[in-house]
């Protein structure tokens, strides 16, 4: 009967999860299982199985990005600006300025140079440590320098160095040198501010 009872279970379990079972008594008082549907049968319920995949790995398969190289930025032992000096002073009618740079070791390759005037660029970077600037308002400014890799990323970059913009106006030029102008002596020089004019050899023989 032990016999029996285990090869109706060992039968379940190799049943399909969607296929039915059915019991039922019969002449002899016994318990019967099958798969046929009989008068006096009733349906016996099967939880579903579950199932896992032979392979778990193919099911959701990995995938690793790849990865961007990021090349270090280099280090450069020394950046500054060599003219103007700090906290020099430019006179100039024209606010005109030369700006001139170096670094340690010399400009690699795919870098460039771009000067900062009060924090805002100058121009577009560029290869050339000299930077001409014109028309600088009167007053103190900031200047400063950094260097640009191939993609636009700061490798090093100086502090703020200042200096002073003096604009020398005609009237302050004239109250240096009253009667100098472009073309000569002035004719509303005052007379005591002229300088001598030279004498003729002619006028003593009258």
């Amino acid at each position: 009967m032990i016999r029996a009872w285990l090869f109706v279970l060992s039968a379940l379990m190799s049943l399909h999860a969607a296929a039915e079972v059915f019991t039922y008594t019969n002449a002899q008082g016994n318990r019967v299982y099958t798969d046929q549907p009989r008068g006096n049968a009733k349906r016996v319920p099967i939880a579903t199985s579950n199932r896992m995949s032979a392979n778990p790995t193919a099911a959701a398969p990995i995938t690793t990005a790849k990865k961007s190289v990021v090349q270090p930025l280099f280090h450069y032992d020394m950046l500054r600006i060599l003219v103007p000096e700090p906290d020099a002073t430019i006179r100039s009618s024209a606010g005109e300025i030369i700006v001139s740079v170096t670094s340690e070791p010399g400009l690699q390759r795919g870098h460039r140079y771009r000067l900062l005037l009060d924090g805002q660029a100058t121009g577009e970077p560029g290869l050339s440590p000299v930077f001409p600037l014109n028309n600088i308002d009167r007053g103190s400014h900031n200047l400063s320098v950094e260097i640009l890799d191939a993609e636009g990323r700061t490798v090093e970059r100086t502090a703020n160095q200042p200096f002073h913009m003096l604009r020398i106006s005609l009237a302050q030029k004239r109250q240096v040198k009253p009667c100098v102008a472009e073309d000569g002596v002035r004719p509303e020089c005052p007379l005591k501010d002229k300088p001598e004019e030279p004498k003729s050899p002619f006028l003593r023989f009258f």
